[in-house]
């Protein structure tokens, strides 16, 4: 999840942003485009043999402490779920079925600045297809999107003929997944969104539209806002930014709005979004523990799964014990980790670099969550964006395309159809 806005609104101030009146070209200039074309390779992915005993070695070695029985969540983790799952994750789970469903896929890498850049690439049958790109965020990965590609791709072939269809790109963010570590400093929110527009164009997208949430809204979003070749044409957002309100306003928000507040200000307060200040600024104090103990790394993605989908009961009532195994064999087997957690850190500097971005022209289409952590009023994002759409769900928390991959496609379709 990307850090919020309460905690660090951006730059602090609003001059400027809120008069929509901020120079584009100044923003637009910092990353130039690629100097030379990019070299696309077809791949699929192929996890090693000697990677997952290795996993299963390690879960079956793990030190395990004495917890409180009948403590559940309350200190963080549920131990006994936890041991349970990696005992899933160690004998039962099957990554070679997962990895089979992602290489139904094409999938090309490329490198963009010395990075290696990974993306599902699932061209439309449909010659009037629209170009998507779609972002993944945090604690995720493109595992996010297994289940929607198909259908935005070849609605035909999914059960409907007559929706809308799209030639999907899907990146793994570099620093994430299969796009592999980062390895130097600077991949932050403009050189990342930089990478994307420069794969857009490198696989034939000249025009598209882009969506995502959490990082993935930060990264469309950017994009718009630095969009150097005038290439994005919409953007879709499940958590759009937006700016705090005026005096006054909050007293005139509908419940659902005030809920929303009420619901980001308990999770603030129980300590459910300190990853935000751990990976901001010490990034690589905890992931030296994540990166060398799949059950620690495994606690961490689970504490951050249940805490930004539900506010209380089971993780599972959102998310399945394979979708999350899933997720966290591909931090495990790309040892990203760390990597991942950095992003906090690069999108700091870069804030305190741009405190007042511009505000965004390009077209944009909302759809909420209901049980998404952070959920900002319409009048926030309205300070921001450019909103011509926006729509709340019946179901379905931070990770909608996963969780709700029916109700996010139907949004997608509906939003960008025209």
């Amino acid at each position: 999840m990307i850090p919020a806005l309460r905690q660090d609104a951006i730059g602090g101030s609003t001059a400027g942003v809120w008069s929509r009146q901020n120079c584009l070209e100044g923003y637009r200039s910092r990353v130039p485009p690629s100097a030379q074309p990019l070299a696309l390779e077809s791949t699929h992915i192929d996890i090693p043999a000697d990677v997952l005993v290795d996993l299963s070695d390690r879960l079956a070695r793990t030190r395990w402490f004495d917890g409180i029985d009948g403590s559940g969540w309350d200190y963080g983790t549920d131990i006994t779920y936890l041991r349970e799952l990696c005992e899933y994750w160690r004998s039962g789970f099957d990554w070679p079925a997962v990895q089979e469903r992602l290489n139904a896929f094409d999938q090309v890498v490329t490198h963009v600045d010395g990075q290696r850049l990974h993306a599902f690439h699932q061209r439309s049958p449909r010659p009037d297809a629209t170009p998507l790109l779609l972002i993944h965020g945090w604690p995720g990965s493109v595992i996010e999107f297994i289940d929607v590609i198909g259908p935005l791709s070849d609605p035909a072939a999914c059960g409907a003929p007559d929706a809308p269809a799209f030639h999907v790109v899907c990146p793994s963010i570099p620093g994430y997944g299969f796009s592999g570590p980062t390895s130097e400093r600077g991949w932050n929110v403009r050189r990342i969104s930089s990478a994307f527009d420069d794969l857009m164009h490198a696989l034939g997208h000249d025009h598209y539209a882009a969506a995502g949430g959490d990082w993935g809204s930060n990264i469309a979003t950017d994009l718009a806002r630095s969009d150097r070749s005038g290439s994005l044409t919409a953007l879709h957002l499940t958590m759009p930014t937006g700016l705090p309100p005026a005096a006054g306003e909050v007293e005139e928000l509908d419940e659902f709005e005030r809920q929303g507040l009420a619901d980001w200000d308990r999770a603030v307060a129980t300590g459910r979004v300190n990853h935000v200040g751990t990976n901001t600024h010490r990034p690589h104090t905890m992931t030296v523990a994540m990166n060398d103990s799949p059950a620690g790394l495994l606690s961490w993605l689970l504490d951050m799964c249940r805490s930004f989908t539900v506010m209380d009961g089971d993780v599972e009532d959102a998310l399945t014990r394979d979708q999350l195994l899933a997720n966290a064999t591909i931090y495990w087997a790309t040892g990203t980790i760390a990597s991942a957690c950095r992003l906090y850190w690069e999108w700091a500097e870069q804030k305190r670099n741009d405190p007042n971005p511009p505000w965004v022209t390009v077209p944009t289409s909302v759809s909420i969550f209901p049980t998404d952590v952070r959920r900002w009023p319409r009048s926030w994002a309205e300070r921001s964006l450019n909103i011509v759409d926006w729509e709340v769900m019946p179901a379905g928390g931070h990770f909608g395309s996963w969780e709700q991959p029916e109700l996010f496609v139907s949004a997608v379709r509906r939003a960008l159809s025209s």
